[in-house]
């Protein structure tokens, strides 16, 4: 289906046709018609299917028509980080680019004194993570009380990432008539429970199977010694002339040191994480859409709604201790039905993490020995160790609570921190 048989009006169309797009995706003609005609929606989708503009359009459309007085913020659009709210906002500036709305985004990480001005300038669209907007909440600087339309984007990882509160207490400052969109990737138990609290009577919409990875991206292991991953990769790199790789940590520390010795091997590396400042990670990213650095390493969190172009290489440096993350992982190519490449580095202590996630996904990916980079079988698995003596699962030398899935609750809120 064409964009023009969607409802949408010419100035929306001349905007998606100046990105270069005329067919819809699944998502984008399941849900645009639904959200035109004011109705909630509970949207299973996950990266790569074209959710964004699938809940953009219709929301600028909806908007078009501007009350008299003073602008008001019409529309919230929560994000678990500021990545990912930075590429919903250039969303709303690109597809809105021929229509009177004013948008703006607030997330932590930066000064708040030029969020505060835009808002008393007034803006229709605010795009925000929890914490921030709570900020402006407590310091009375932003007004929901207009709020028509709610959209929560990837709500299954703000539940992860420990939002729930904070989305509670922003729900309570919201008019009670408004409609409200949930986008998520998994309709775990929690994601059920939310969307009863919140939608009326919402249309679901479930565009791909549950926990699928995307069709295009080749799957690929390469069993290797833990001390001979860094060897290996720049090996691969070098040897098939890699130019654009998307490389994932477990952690922030091995982040910044995956990325200087990558550095110190002759490939222009840059690591990515929640530490960062937030100009420092928009610089890296920047610099690596530009092709100005060759090899970006991130943590899981902070790659959590990157939106690069043709990328055609990720790399599992470290398995994820979550399998669902593997497939967000590896969501990051083969977008816009280009294909894409994950190959995953598996030592001898992750491969209960690999059945996990070959049980998720319901398949074996191929395993390939390079030669040269044979596993020692002398070497025993050991225990995978997260953040200072915690193991997977939340087992450590003291008490743990334990919250969804048995995930450590202080391991939730150093997740909720780094966003």
């Amino acid at each position: 289906m064409l964009f023009n048989q969607l409802g949408l009006s010419a100035e929306l169309l001349r905007a998606v046709d100046a990105q270069g797009y005329q067919e819809a995706t699944p998502i984008q003609r399941e849900a645009i018609p639904i959200i035109l005609e004011g109705r909630d929606v509970l949207a299973g989708a996950q990266t790569g299917t074209g959710k964004t503009a699938g809940f953009t359009l219709p929301l600028l459309q909806r908007l078009q028509s501007r009350p008299a007085g003073r602008r008001r913020v019409r529309a919230l659009i929560l994000t678990p980080t500021r990545e990912l709210a930075a590429q919903v906002s250039e969303s709303v500036k690109t597809y809105g680019r021929y229509l009177p709305i004013r948008a703006t985004q607030i997330y932590g990480g930066v000064s708040i004194r030029p969020q505060i001005e835009k808002l008393r300038a007034g803006v229709d669209i605010v795009v925000a993570t929890p914490g921030r907007l709570l900020d402006h909440m407590q310091q009375r600087t932003i007004d929901l009380s207009q709020v028509e339309v709610l959209v929560l984007d990837e709500a299954d990882r703000m539940l992860d990432m420990g939002f729930i509160r904070d989305i509670r207490k922003i729900l309570k400052q919201l008019p009670a008539k408004r409609q409200n969109l949930l986008f998520s990737a998994t309709f775990s138990k929690e994601i059920r429970q939310l969307a009863a609290n919140l939608l009326n009577r919402p249309t679901e919409i479930q565009v791909t199977p549950r926990n699928t990875t995307v069709d295009r991206v080749t799957q690929l292991v390469h069993p290797v010694d833990k001390q001979r991953k860094r060897e290996l990769l720049s090996h691969r790199i070098g040897k098939e002339d890699w130019r654009q790789v998307l490389v994932f940590t477990r952690t922030k520390h091995g982040a910044n040191r995956l990325a200087g010795q990558l550095t110190g091997d002759g490939l222009q590396a840059a690591a990515i994480h929640g530490n960062k400042s937030q100009g420092a990670r928009t610089k890296a990213l920047a610099d690596f859409k530009a092709g100005k650095v060759r090899v970006l390493v991130a943590t899981d969190i902070a790659a959590r709604g990157l939106d690069i172009d043709k990328l055609p290489h990720v790399v599992n440096y470290e398995l994820p201790h979550v399998p669902e993350d593997y497939v967000h992982r590896i969501g990051r190519t083969a977008r816009a039905g280009q294909d894409g490449h994950a190959v995953s580095l598996v030592c001898v202590d992750e491969e209960k993490l690999l059945r996990d996630i070959e049980k998720l996904l319901n398949t074996r990916i191929e395993k390939q020995v390079l030669p040269g980079y044979e596993p020692d079988p002398r070497i025993k698995a050991e225990p995978i160790q997260i953040g200072r003596g915690r193991r997977p699962g939340g087992q450590n030398s003291g008490s743990s609570k334990k919250s969804r899935g048995g995930q450590p609750a202080a391991q939730r809120r150093q997740r909720r921190r780094s966003a």
